[in-house]
């Protein structure tokens, strides 16, 4: 038995959900004709409290449409040093909007307004124009760290004050939104993007959706077919990504419940020096010095677990709805006899 936890990324869509892929009405979306895709944009707009949405193939193209329309050559983009659209997005800030970027080191990749303030540039020749922060949520590289709308509050009134944007990349949007208990609707008065993604935890296979303005969302349309992301019968998709909506939201708290004990297993082991905060459903881990990522990782892929490193020290976990509570079970049972290679 082979287990994955490498990311939810990997989840294969269900029965139920393959069926309403089969039976979605249809049309060529790029002429505005594919009714599914449109009940998606619709869906995910009226859930977030935004004017309009627009779906794309994935996160990356989703994030990188709203930082274009927010940005302008010669501008620069605040984020998190860990942030999924520095780190992890072909450099797409510099390739497509001729951007720079500022990076900010928070706790855990979560970022405070106080933190945002004192990297305002001001209006000077040799200094590019601020003009958007991108925050992310949950936070990949932080294990999963959640914003509160409390936290989110402060450093949307500190843009509007000073003139920026604000966009939020949603990859794990409804998994941060199950941890704190906030609620989606609220979400809409302080972002000007949000970028959510379908195919992690929601289980869909394909696609994201950018939420915004009626405005925004009508540019980002433009950019999506320059950048070659127009798709013609997507409804097939876009019925997966309803289907999730209707149906996976619901169970992601049994993924964090997952997540919770796999960590608190890891903390008992011997190889394991620190475990990072459990909040959703992602899981890191630092080894002891006399093991490698590497090495540990070999010795679980040996006994059917597969993960994946964030740093040479470093081991992720990522709970999803292919990982059930038994296959849970049996994971803490291999971590209790584990016995990695050590490197000492």
């Amino acid at each position: 038995m082979k287990i994955d936890l490498r990311s939810d990324t990997v989840t294969m869509p269900t029965s139920a959900m393959l069926a309403a892929m089969m039976s979605a009405k249809v049309g060529d979306d790029v002429y505005g004709e594919d009714e599914t895709v449109t009940a998606l944009e619709n869906k995910l707009s009226a859930v977030f409290n935004m004017e309009a949405g627009l779906f794309c193939p994935s996160g990356t193209m989703t994030n990188q449409i709203a930082i274009k329309c927010f940005t302008q050559p010669m501008d620069e983009v605040i984020c998190d040093q860990t942030a999924h659209v520095y780190r992890y997005e072909g450099g797409g800030i510099a390739y497509h909007s001729m951007s720079s970027v500022r990076l900010l080191n928070g706790p855990r990749g979560i970022l405070t307004a106080e933190m945002i303030a004192s990297e305002i540039n001001e209006d000077n020749i040799h200094f590019p124009n601020s003009s958007l922060v991108v925050l992310e949520n949950t936070v990949n590289k932080g294990g999963g760290a959640c914003y509160s709308l409390e936290q989110i509050a402060p450093i949307a009134d500190l843009c509007k004050k000073r003139g920026l944007r604000l966009h939020l990349d949603g990859a794990r949007i409804f998994n941060a939104l199950t941890a704190t208990g906030d609620s989606a609707a609220s979400y809409g008065q302080y972002f000007d993007g949000i970028s959510v993604c379908l195919s992690k935890g929601l289980g869909a296979p394909v696609g994201s959706v950018l939420l915004g303005s009626a405005e925004t969302i009508t540019r980002a349309r433009k950019i999506r077919k320059a950048f070659g992301g127009g798709m013609r019968q997507a409804g097939f998709l876009a019925a997966a990504g309803i289907y999730a909506l209707d149906h996976h939201v619901g169970r992601l708290a049994e993924d964090h419940a997952h997540a919770t004990a796999l960590a608190t297993a890891l903390s008992e082991t011997d190889f394991v020096d620190s475990v990072m905060p459990v909040e959703s459903n992602i899981v890191i881990f630092k080894v002891r010095a006399a093991y490698t990522a590497a090495g540990v990782i070999s010795s679980l892929n040996d006994v059917g677990i597969l993960c994946g490193a964030t740093g040479p020290d470093t081991v992720r976990f990522v709970t999803h709805l292919n990982v059930t509570s038994a296959m849970t079970d049996h994971v803490i049972q291999q971590l209790k006899n584990l016995k990695p290679v050590n490197n000492s």
